[in-house]
């Protein structure tokens, strides 16, 4: 069996293998945020004379759901009710035009979403004006089945316009790695992005709004620039790691008749340290900065009218910052069950 001297040698030596390992990886990939968290695990076990813990991998993010899963079914309209000519007063011949074209077939969701949105505008401007005065009954008869059924059908076109796009889709990537310590917060303009994709599915019937196609692409496009969903989520799973087996070390000595026995220093200046510190400031930030990010993506659905029990239940489990089961609330409550701990030890130890 090793004695206290052994064991904090050879837990020193560990953590110089364990650091050469993170900067050999580069801190791309989260290797110098694990670093710091597994250093702080191994002074702790070194004050409290515990071997240090062997630091698991943390789970990956799910799989976001399927494009089956996750996408509406739109039935086609019906090329008798979409009757250009018998229409023609409604202006919306061009339209249907491009849409029937070659690039329309194959068009981007998000420009088939903006190609519906308005032909909407078209019709229900037709639909308050004279025109369905002067149509025949049969016709007039088409433009109200035809309004009322791409009224019902906008808002499952708004929902696949966001989930049929790569850029959105990729945000939740499982090939991706915890953030970099020194990148927290997300690209510029990528709150920005989330608060524009919100207002244009709020504002899609207001028919005096029409998003630009070069905005809306822009938007899109800042979210690929990095998958910062994917990261922030798994940064918070390796947090909570982390965190849940540093606790587990104090609730093993705080179980001891005499805990403060073990303490080859006072804990409270561990905990005093810059490093310490430093820590505690960073996970005050991750937590502040993932809450934030997360309630703009509830936003943004929580607009959406439309959805599928797939994407609900993925939502719950990794994009909520309320749910008990969501990730966001498993590294808040191993971050405060940590505190607590800590500060137990401490107080008994003085």
């Amino acid at each position: 069996m090793l004695n206290g001297h052994s064991r904090r040698r050879n837990g020193k030596w560990r953590f110089t293998a364990a650091l050469s390992v993170a900067v050999l990886a580069g801190c791309g990939n989260g290797g110098e945020l694990d670093a710091l968290l597994v250093d702080y695990q191994r002074h702790l076990a070194e004050s409290l004379d515990l071997e240090a813990p062997t630091p698991r991998t943390p789970d990956n993010i799910d799989a976001f759901p399927a494009p089956d899963e996750r996408l509406l079914a739109i039935p086609e309209t019906r090329e008798g009710l979409l009757n250009v000519y018998a229409l023609r007063d409604c202006r919306i011949s061009r339209l249907v035009a491009q849409r029937n074209n070659q690039l329309g077939r194959v068009a981007r969701a998000s420009q088939r979403w903006l190609y519906e949105l308005k032909l909407w505008h078209r019709l229900d401007a037709c639909w308050r004006s004279e025109v369905p005065q002067e149509l025949s009954e049969a016709n007039r008869q088409r433009l109200a089945t035809l309004v009322e059924m791409k009224t019902e059908q906008l808002p499952r076109v708004s929902w696949n316009a966001l989930f049929d796009s790569s850029e959105w889709v990729g945000s939740f990537s499982r090939a991706s790695s915890p953030l970099p310590r020194d990148e927290i917060e997300p690209k510029e303009g990528q709150l920005a992005a989330l608060a524009y994709l919100r207002d244009v599915t709020l504002h899609q019937f207001d028919p005096d709004w029409q998003p630009d196609s070069s905005t809306l692409e822009g938007h899109l496009q800042t979210l690929q620039t990095r998958p910062y969903a994917a990261e922030l989520l798994r940064t918070l799973l390796l947090a909570e790691q982390r965190l849940s087996e540093a606790s587990a070390l104090l609730e093993h000595a705080l179980m001891e008749a005499d805990p403060c026995r073990r303490l080859s220093s006072p804990l409270k200046a561990l905990y005093e340290a810059r490093e310490a510190e430093d820590l505690d400031a960073w996970l005050a930030q991750l937590e502040t900065t993932a809450r934030g990010w997360l309630e703009a993506v509830d936003g943004l659905l929580e607009a959406q009218v439309e959805g599928t029990t797939e994407v609900a239940d993925y939502r719950r489990r990794w994009l909520s910052s309320q749910s008990p089961d969501a990730v966001f609330s498993a590294f808040s409550s191993a971050r405060k069950r940590h505190d607590i701990l800590r500060e137990t030890m401490v107080s008994e130890c003085r």
